[in-house]
């Protein structure tokens, strides 16, 4: 419900409306705080496919506090492109961006093993996939019709699973513990757990803020623990935070620059997805916030945004950035629809990212810990995925679409030497998983014809293929 103290009905439901800053900054802190675990977690995932990250021991650790930093920094940056606006770039909405998970699956091979050597390539990428994705806001509109619900649920329930077995290893200790006792012990399941169900007793059990920054909060209670049953000693934190300097600027092309075919034809595509998404939370927060559909020049405004945004993160060593979701439903909850209180969360994200003693912090949160929230939020993708699924018109076309989909996506997810002798660009994109699913989808919708009969699925689907002629039941 609108904390009418804030300002009038009116005033609420406007987006250049600036209230008191008494108010505004707690509300836009809010805003980041809400989103700032999944912000970080996908640099921190990245580290570790490399090689760099948690518990590798490896001499570049070093390198995840800068990655960590420019998740903070960009996030905030891009928030500002949406909330301030630059032209035509930026909705003047209260649009909060972060770190885009979708991007995960397209990043895990190109690192795999390979250390920061390989972030040149993915960094290149990123800002060339930027750049196109800012060019999307051109046609935006035009392709909307090319990724129905089938097509971005299946997406989105693929990014999910290609993420939600980071989660268990991290949970039971982290890749490099894989093969020793250490690996799935109950000391490291009982902090993951820890996570889960404060996450979930905040979840469901609390309102508000409380309820709405479950994930961090559970992480904080897990992060006590591990310190608690000595997981983690108070000299590490310290030493961690000492080390770490109090103010550093971001370096442009610090990790180099390189063309990869792979990189770059994985970013480009994904950018389809990561612009549908955008333009479901932007009608999603006009909707939600004002009682109006969002605009032409809005969906193209928070496009624009979105990939000048994600291009200038590249440059410096951020990762792809996207509108974050979980701002949608916490506009609607305060019903505060001012952009200037999204900005002073932009800022706080923007001072957090040039002060690297928050990522010192933030590197010593033990990966078994981080585990229990990643499982949570990855397995919250997974549901989003499916949500959206289930506005799909379940007949047996869409059901052949879907299972041939998801059966190539995920079986190459799962079996990824069954394209060894691919080229190498190729394989990289085959194995994402991602990838494939997304196209077959998309191409069998727009050119399989409307209607199929019984027959010709019955034969492949032993009696279990369906006859619903309409949205499964909500």
């Amino acid at each position: 419900m609108a904390d009418t103290s804030i300002g009038t009905a009116a005033q609420l439901r406007d987006p250049n409306y600036t209230p008191a800053l008494s108010k505004a900054i707690p509300l836009g802190i809010q805003h980041v705080l809400a989103m700032f675990v999944s912000n970080v977690t996908p640099a921190i995932i990245v580290a570790g496919a490399a090689g760099f990250g948690f518990g590798s021991n490896s001499p570049d650790f070093p390198e995840l506090l800068y990655l960590i930093q420019m998740s903070m920094l960009f996030a905030g940056v891009a928030t500002l492109l949406q909330t301030i606006t630059i032209g035509p770039v930026g909705a003047a909405l209260p649009i909060v961006q972060g770190t885009s998970f979708a991007f995960i699956p397209i990043m895990i091979p190109l690192v795999a093993g390979r250390g920061v050597d390989a972030l040149a390539a993915v960094f290149t990428g990123i800002i060339v996939g930027g750049l196109f994705h800012a060019c999307i806001g051109l046609f935006i509109g035009k392709i909307r019709f090319a990724l129905p619900p089938l097509v971005t649920g299946l997406v989105v329930t693929m990014i999910g699973l290609a993420l939600v077995k980071v989660g268990i290893q991290y949970a039971a200790g982290g890749v490099p513990a894989i093969g020793t006792e250490e690996y799935g012990s109950v000391l490291n399941w009982s902090a993951a757990l820890i996570v889960i169900f404060v996450t979930l007793g905040l979840k469901f059990f609390t309102k508000g803020m409380l309820s709405i920054s479950a994930v961090l909060l559970g992480l904080i209670v897990g992060y006590i623990y591990a310190i608690a049953v000595g997981m983690l000693s108070i000299d590490a934190i310290t030493g961690s935070w000492s080390r770490a300097s109090a103010f550093a600027l971001p370096q442009p092309f610090k990790y180099g620059f390189e063309f990869s075919a792979a990189a770059i034809i994985g970013f480009c595509l994904m950018a389809f997805i990561s612009a549908i998404e955008t333009v479901g939370d932007v009608s999603g927060i006009t909707k939600g916030g004002a009682g109006r559909e969002a605009t032409e020049e809005e969906i193209q405004g928070a496009t624009y945004a979105d990939g000048f945004g994600s291009a200038l993160a590249g440059i410096f060593g951020g990762f792809p950035n996207t509108s974050f979701s979980q701002n949608v439903g916490l506009i609607a909850m305060t019903g505060v629809m001012s952009r200037h209180v999204v900005t002073c969360g932009a800022i706080f994200l923007i001072i957090c990212g040039l002060i690297p003693k928050v990522g010192g912090v933030i590197r010593t949160v033990p990966i078994e810990v981080l585990g229990g929230g990643v499982i949570v939020m990855f397995g919250m993708v997974v549901a989003a995925g499916i949500s959206m699924l289930s506005d799909v018109d379940w007949n047996r076309r869409n059901m052949v679409i879907f299972a041939i989909a998801l059966s190539v996506g995920l079986g190459l997810q799962l079996e990824p030497g069954a394209v060894q002798y691919l080229p190498d660009t190729l394989r990289i994109l085959m194995t994402s998983g991602l990838l494939p699913a997304a196209v077959i989808a998309i191409v069998l919708n727009l050119v399989l014809p409307e209607e199929l009969s019984g027959e010709s699925t019955e034969e492949v689907s032993g009696g279990l293929s369906g006859s619903s002629k309409g949205s499964l039941p909500r």
